[in-house]
C-alpha cells in the first residue's frame, strides 16, 4: 500500500511528498530543499526508512518546486519528468531566481524524458495517473493514485483557494477553474487533496465550500 510523506520547505512553505510502497522504492515529488538542513531532512527520511528514490517528478517548474532538482540528480542520479510544456519556464529560472533573492540556487538538470498529459508514471509496485491540469502555469500536472485515494495537485487546487494565475506561463483563471471541475472533481469525494501549499483538503470538501468554485456544475 502506498504511504505518504511530506515535507514543507523553503522561503515559500513549499510542500514535498516522498511516496512509497511496500517494496521500500519511492517517488520524491517537487522537491523544495533549498538549505543544506532541508536536504538533510529529506536524505535523513529516505536513508531512515530504507527507501530506493526512483522517480523525480515535478508538477510545474515554478521556483520553489524545482530547488532540490539538482540535489536529488546528485544524490541518487533521478532526472526529472515533466510536461515539456513547462520547459520554458524551467529554463527563465536562473534569471530570476537572483531577483527573488535566491542566489544559490543550483541548476536543474533537464529531463531525459517528459511526460505526457495522460497516462501513468510507475515505482516499485505502484503507479500514479497523470492528469493535466494547466491554469497556474502552462502545462501542469497532478498525481493521482486511485489505490491510495490521494491526489498530489502541486498549485492547483488549495484548501479553501486555487492557484494563482496572474505569473508568467499561467494560462489564466478561467482555465484553471474549467480543468479543477471537469478534471478533479470528478474524482471521488473521499479524495485526499495533498497541495504544494498549506494543509491537506479533499475533493469533497472543496466541491462544498471553495470560494473561488462556487456554482459549478454538480
Amino acid at each position: 500500500m502506498m504511504k505518504l510523506k511530506s515535507f514543507t520547505f523553503n522561503a515559500y512553505s513549499e510542500n514535498t511528498y516522498v511516496l512509497y510502497d511496500e517494496t521500500g522504492s519511492c517517488a520524491i515529488i517537487d522537491p523544495g530543499m533549498y538549505t543544506g538542513s532541508e536536504q538533510n531532512t529529506l536524505t535523513a527520511f529516505i536513508r531512515d526508512n530504507n527507501l530506493t528514490p526512483e522517480l523525480l517528478l515535478n508538477t510545474h517548474c515554478h521556483l520553489d518546486h524545482i530547488f532540490g532538482n539538482k540535489f536529488v540528480f546528485d544524490q541518487w542520479g533521478l532526472k526529472p519528468r515533466f510536461h515539456a510544456g513547462e520547459l520554458p519556464v524551467l529554463q527563465a529560472a536562473p534569471a530570476y531566481a537572483p531577483q527573488m533573492g535566491f542566489n544559490s540556487y543550483e541548476l536543474s538538470p533537464l529531463p531525459e524524458a517528459f511526460l505526457p498529459e495522460s497516462g501513468t508514471v510507475s515505482f516499485g509496485q505502484s503507479s500514479l495517473e497523470l492528469i493535466f491540469i494547466p491554469g497556474h502555469s502552462p502545462a501542469h500536472l497532478c498525481f493521482y493514485s486511485p489505490e491510495a485515494g490521494l491526489l498530489i495537485a502541486g498549485d492547483t487546487l488549495f484548501f479553501g483557494s486555487i492557484g494563482r494565475t496572474d505569473l508568467p506561463g499561467a494560462t489564466g483563471q478561467e482555465a484553471l477553474v474549467n480543468n479543477i471541475t471537469r478534471k478533479l472533481f470528478v474524482l471521488p469525494d473521499s479524495c485526499t487533496v495533498y497541495p504544494g501549499h498549506g494543509p491537506a483538503t479533499s475533493i469533497g470538501l472543496e466541491k462544498r465550500q471553495n470560494p473561488y468554485l462556487a456554482g459549478w456544475d454538480r
